[in-house]
C-alpha cells in the first residue's frame, strides 16, 4: 500500500489585516534567520568533511525548512484578499466574534478568520470549519445544529461582534 492521499481541499483565500500584518511580519523575520543561518552554514562547510559534519548537516536542513516557508508565504500571500468590512454587521460572516451558547448555558466566544490566522488558543475558527459553515449569515437568536461524531448540539447565537482594526 502507498502512502498517497489526495490534496487537502483548498482554504478560503480571505485574511483580517492583522492576521496579513503577522504574516508580512513573519516573512521579513524568516528573512533575517535565513541570512543568519546561512552565515553559520558557510562557517560549518568550511570545517572539512561535510558527511559527517553534524553542524553543517543541522544547517542545511534549518536552511530547508526556512525556504520551504519562504516559499510558501511567497506563494500565498498574493492570492489572499484582505477583508476590512461586511456590509451588514447583523449577521455572521468572515472576520466576526460570535458568542454561542450551548444547551447548559456555558456560553463560547469564536472569530471567524481564514486558514492562515488559525490560532486555536486566541478561539479563531476557520472559514472553513464545519461550525462556521453552520453559522455563517446567521443572526442572534438563531439556533444551529452541529452533529459531532453522531452527536447532535445545539446552540443559540448570542451575541455578534467586529472589529476588522
Amino acid at each position: 500500500m502507498g502512502r498517497w492521499r489526495p490534496p487537502a481541499p483548498k482554504s478560503a483565500p480571505y485574511i483580517t489585516a492583522p492576521g496579513y500584518k503577522k504574516l508580512e511580519d513573519e516573512s521579513a523575520a524568516l528573512w533575517e534567520k535565513r541570512h543568519e543561518v546561512a552565515r553559520f552554514l558557510a562557517a560549518a562547510a568550511v570545517e572539512g568533511d561535510r558527511s559527517e559534519n553534524a553542524e553543517y548537516i543541522y544547517r542545511k536542513k534549518q536552511l530547508r525548512e526556512i525556504d520551504s516557508r519562504i516559499g510558501y508565504l511567497q506563494r500565498r500571500m498574493p492570492k489572499l484578499t484582505i477583508v476590512k468590512e461586511v456590509q451588514d454587521e447583523s449577521k455572521i460572516f468572515f472576520g466576526a466574534w460570535v458568542t454561542l451558547e450551548d444547551e447548559d448555558g456555558n456560553e463560547k466566544k469564536y472569530r471567524i478568520v481564514g486558514a492562515d490566522e488559525f490560532d486555536q488558543h486566541e478561539n479563531y475558527i476557520t472559514v472553513d470549519a464545519p461550525l462556521s459553515k453552520l453559522i455563517l449569515g446567521k443572526t442572534v437568536d438563531d439556533e444551529v445544529t452541529l452533529n459531532r461524531n453522531g452527536e447532535e448540539e445545539y446552540f443559540i447565537v448570542k451575541e455578534i461582534k467586529y472589529n476588522f482594526k
